[in-house]
């Protein structure tokens, strides 16, 4: 996504299962390598992930 990924847009390289298939790549985004999960991120489900990316991507918006 050479323009960037827009908040709430899945990045075009996830696959089916939601993960990317650029990991361990050299291609892949430094913004993405950045990002180390925990706990406070995670949560405990994907869906408290979800929420907390969500927010993320709110509070960094343009």
């Amino acid at each position: 996504m050479p323009q960037g990924k827009p908040a709430g847009v899945a990045c075009v390289q996830l696959d089916a299962l939601l993960r990317c298939r650029l990991f361990g790549h050299p291609e892949r985004p430094a913004v993405c390598g950045s990002l180390q999960p925990a706990t406070d991120m995670c949560g405990s489900s994907r869906e408290q992930a979800m929420r907390w990316l969500s927010r993320l991507e709110a509070q960094t918006a343009p």
